[in-house]
């Protein structure tokens, strides 16, 4: 069996998305996921209107109390998870990661994971110049431009040591083995 820590931040693109994505996997596999939120992953999750449906999909995730609180950092270093996933991925905690700043649960499991061997996968959301469509939690469409720093701190990320870019949430079938059209 394979086992997947999957971490959520506070971005609302894409979160729709890789969220249904997840839930498809889980109900396909018998991957065994483990989900944990940043603070701001928690407050996205509320203001989307899927705070009742993580704990009913995942009901054993963690929130963020702190840097290694929940303490996530060490099972990852050590291979206890086949992968990390952060996704999707604001371009804060890209920055965040770029930068070596690990102060919060995510980029902290995102540094001590990539000091062992265990893959990173991240699905970062400012990944091209120029603009995207996104949707707010009303289902409205906006286009959003990206910002320069943003795309190229992405760049820059897909440089690291273990860490691969994931391009979009379908992605995630590929990467763990599932078919889309199971």
């Amino acid at each position: 069996m394979k086992r997947i820590a999957w971490g959520i931040t506070g971005s609302g693109d894409l979160i729709k998305e890789t969220y249904d994505i997840m839930v498809d996997i889980k109900k396909k596999s018998n991957i065994e996921i483990m989900v944990f939120l940043s603070k701001e992953g928690e407050t996205v999750m509320k203001w989307y209107h899927m705070w009742n449906d993580i704990q009913k999909d995942f009901p054993n995730f963690k929130t963020d109390a702190g840097p290694n609180s929940p303490f996530i950092a060490g099972p990852l270093q050590v291979g206890h998870y086949d992968a990390l996933i952060i996704a999707p991925t604001t371009a804060n905690t890209v920055a965040k990661i770029v930068y070596g700043i690990a102060d919060t649960l995510v980029t902290n499991a995102v540094a001590q994971t990539a000091k062992g061997s265990t893959p990173i996968y991240i699905l970062p959301v400012d990944q091209k110049r120029g603009t995207v469509k996104t949707y707010s939690p009303e289902g409205r469409e906006m286009v959003l431009k990206m910002r320069e720093v943003d795309v190229t701190n992405t760049e820059k990320l897909a440089q690291m040591e273990n860490i691969s870019i994931l391009e979009r949430p379908d992605d995630l079938y590929d990467l763990l083995g599932i078919s889309k059209d199971q």
